[in-house]
């Protein structure tokens, strides 16, 4: 196959010094000199107003290497540190050269030109519009110029696929990514390992917003404090982690705790306060239970996601803070702004990337990583190894896993379990059957005496229907009192015979005091809370 050099002319480089340019390394010309490397055509790139120099270098070329054809092609961009205006250039000289790949071979001259070309000609090769090879070449050393002056080259090849443990890096830097997302916890849930498998990614390579919905103590406040952590491993943050539950702060307090307030803002501001948001700039923020946030936070924090200002409580001036945002939820926030409880535009700023962590009562494969993960943290804690026995690991994970094992405050619950055991096992470090047996006594006894736990009985009408309809998952995701209020709606729609029919009956009150009342849109948008139809509802009754 003929071999192509496609290089840019070097302005300064290739001209050499005045009266003595054989004397001088000129990257375009020594690349010729190899005696062991044979080019069979060089196609100069160079602009208009340097026609002169490149017909220059062409002839010397050619005289040193008289089997190598020279093509000269005028590129023109008048600004060659302009990344756009080279790059459109560059593109479209490969867009119009025909190519041939099947009896040529091609390098990239990447030696010559302004770093902006540079970058250009690697990433139009790297995207495959040039079909090359890149070529770099250097002068010589000290003491390699009693050999001439044609210097060195390297060939880079483009296509990863040849080189494996670059591959294989890659993929162990992934690796290590989701293990820090996961505290290190080798979980098995496959759902669960997909979901950090997509946080990973997008944590890395998004600053937009993150919301994080699950039940209490499904673990939101960890894993935000993980992407955090995971970020400026990457060096994609430079700022704090700023954390803080809205569900503790209200009135003037969110205000103040949030946008800082100035000196005499109100009764007992006695100095300045920079707020939460100004500690966040260039960091991450998380603000678990955001539902909790009243509406005029909201309308703060919105602006601040937007143009990253806010007006701080008594103050004349607005304050900047750039900062990535993650918020926790366990409410359905869409509900909440058909309540009228949350902003709907807020709600659509937070959403672009929303991960649901699942509870677990869904991940039971996970119990037993995490109950070696507590037991590991709970060490680190107190200076104090404990075990448990093979017939006590087998007997606790059994019950983990039943349906009497509620694990209704989910990770908090399974924390709270293995410190008690931990902590009596005492100076043996072992968590004897007596010691087991008492604990699982207390958890079902604290179980029992949920009204959260009660209120999920699956051995009622109503979740019964509601089981025929939806998923398991799907149920866990839905608050006890809308569980009640949907199977009443779904009981309503299989005793009418139409949409209409069913919400005059659901609505019989309300609609007296509207002009115009749509009972079936009503009960139509009512249902898409939940993902549910008319015919969803009506199961194999039509």
């Amino acid at each position: 196959m003929k071999q192509v050099v496609i290089g840019l002319l070097g302005i300064n480089l290739d001209r050499g010094k005045e009266g003595s340019r054989w004397e001088t390394w000129r990257p375009s010309v020594s690349l010729c000199q190899h005696e062991d490397f044979l080019i069979d055509r060089f196609e100069l790139l160079h602009p208009q107003r340097y026609s002169r120099l490149a017909q220059t270098v062409s002839k010397d070329i050619q005289s040193i290497s008289p089997e190598t054809e020279v093509r000269t092609h005028c590129v023109e961009f008048r600004n060659p540190w302009d990344f756009q205006e080279v790059y459109s250039a560059l593109h479209d000289f490969a867009r119009s050269y025909p190519f041939d790949p099947d009896h040529e071979e091609y390098l990239l001259h990447i030696t010559t030109g302004t770093h902006v070309a540079q970058i250009c000609l690697f990433l139009l090769t790297e995207s495959r519009h040039f079909p090359a090879r890149l070529i770099q070449s250097a002068p010589p050393s000290d003491r390699d110029r009693n050999g001439g002056i044609q210097g060195q080259f390297d060939i880079i090849d483009l296509d990863l696929s040849q080189y494996d443990h670059l591959r294989l890096r890659f993929q162990a830097e992934q690796k290590e990514a989701r293990v820090v997302l996961k505290s290190g916890i080798e979980t098995r849930n496959a759902r669960f390992n997909h979901l950090i498998e997509e946080i990973e990614h997008v944590a890395i390579h998004s600053r937009d917003p993150m919301l994080v919905m699950g039940p209490t103590g499904a673990g939101k406040s960890q894993l935000a404090r993980r992407i955090f952590e995971l970020k400026k491993a990457r060096h994609q943050v430079g700022g704090a982690f700023v954390e803080i539950n809205c569900a503790t702060i209200r009135g003037d307090g969110a205000m103040s705790s949030l946008f800082g307030h100035v000196k005499g803002s109100f009764t007992g501001a006695l100095k300045d306060r920079p707020g939460l948001l100004r500690a966040a700039d260039g960091g991450v923020l998380f603000l678990d239970e955001i539902g909790e946030l009243g509406l005029d936070e909201q309308a703060m924090l919105l602006r601040a996601l937007e143009e990253k200002r806010f007006l701080p409580l008594g103050a004349d001036h607005e304050t900047k803070s750039d900062f990535q945002l993650i918020a926790g939820t366990n409410r359905d926030l869409a509900q909440a702004v058909e309540s009228g409880a949350f902003r709907e535009d807020l709600l659509a700023r937070i959403n672009l990337w929303t991960f649901r962590l699942p509870g677990l009562r869904e991940r039971p494969e996970d119990i037993e990583p995490n109950l070696d993960y507590e037991l590991e943290q709970y060490a680190r804690k107190t200076g104090n190894r404990v075990t448990l026995s093979k017939d006590v690991r087998e007997e606790f994970l059994a019950f983990a896993q039943t349906p009497a094992a509620k694990w209704s405050a989910n990770f908090r619950d399974l924390n709270a379990s293995i410190t008690r055991m931990a902590t009596l096992a005492g100076s043996g470090g072992r968590i004897t059957k007596p010691i087991l047996k008492a604990e699982l006594e207390r958890l079902k006894q604290a179980w029992s005496l949920s009204p959260r736990s009660s209120s999920k009985n699956l051995d009622t009408d109503h979740t019964a229907l509601l089981k025929s309809i939806l998923t398991p998952e799907r149920l866990a995701e839905i608050d006890p009192f809308d569980l009640s209020q949907l199977a009443t709606v779904i009981s309503t729609c299989r005793a009418s015979s139409s949409l209409s029919d069913a919400g005059r009956t659901l609505f019989a009150v309300s609609r007296q005091k509207k002009k115009n009342a749509n009972d079936a849109d009503r009960l139509r948008k009512y249902l898409a809370r939940f993902s549910l139809t008319w015919s969803d509802c009506r199961g194999d009754l039509e």
